[in-house]
């Protein structure tokens, strides 16, 4: 899959529509994780993967009713390719987009959109505040605990996990795994947006 959008580019909108740290955050920390599944997946196709992750919640701040309605028309912008735009709405599947994943990449990102924000909740309760020393039978426990960050669908994560044809733990643990690998990378960038 190939694309004429720059990263530069993709930050830019990505900043444009939406100002909130949190958001900002969410959007490196799903580029890092998609990066890091398309290698270890051996698909060697890390930037488009990675883009897919940075754009996937373009439009939520600013307009969360039409949440991957609204997403083409700010994708235009920057003259997003159809196979990027079906990528972002896809990961909105059965929830606010009728875009089903078709691509293994899509699946990735439906199912790993959600986790990393249970993850990065669980790490924010740590007391060294980071998901590097997390093990897998912690997430398990807060994964299992539904009033522990409510907000992140656990059915998505499970319908994700089918999806993909892998157990639940499986995506647990490749997650955490992807998250441990690229935290340092996001808090750097972070630094250097807040800057």
């Amino acid at each position: 899959m190939e694309t004429k959008v720059t990263r530069e580019q993709a930050l830019a909108l990505l900043k444009k529509y939406n100002q909130e740290e949190f958001h900002i955050q969410h959007g490196l920390t799903v580029e890092a994780v998609m990066r890091w599944y398309a290698k270890e997946l051996g698909y060697g196709d890390e930037y488009f993967w990675g883009l897919c992750g940075l754009l996937h919640d373009v439009d939520y701040e600013k307009y969360p009713e039409e949440h991957c309605k609204k997403a083409p028309e700010l994708l235009a912008e920057i003259g997003a390719e159809d196979v990027l735009v079906h990528a972002v709405c896809s990961h909105g599947y059965g929830v606010c987009s009728d875009v089903e994943p078709e691509h293994e990449m899509e699946k990735v990102l439906f199912a790993a959109d959600e986790l990393t924000g249970l993850i990065w909740a669980a790490a924010k309760m740590r007391p060294s505040k980071s998901c590097t020393d997390m093990e897998l039978s912690s997430l398990k426990k807060k994964f299992k605990d539904k009033r522990f960050a409510a907000g992140c669908s656990r059915d998505m994560i499970r319908r994700g996990a089918e999806q993909l044809g892998w157990e639940l733990e499986k995506l647990l643990d490749m997650t955490l795994n992807a998250m441990k690998a690229s935290e340092a990378e996001i808090e750097a960038e972070m630094k250097k947006e807040t800057a």
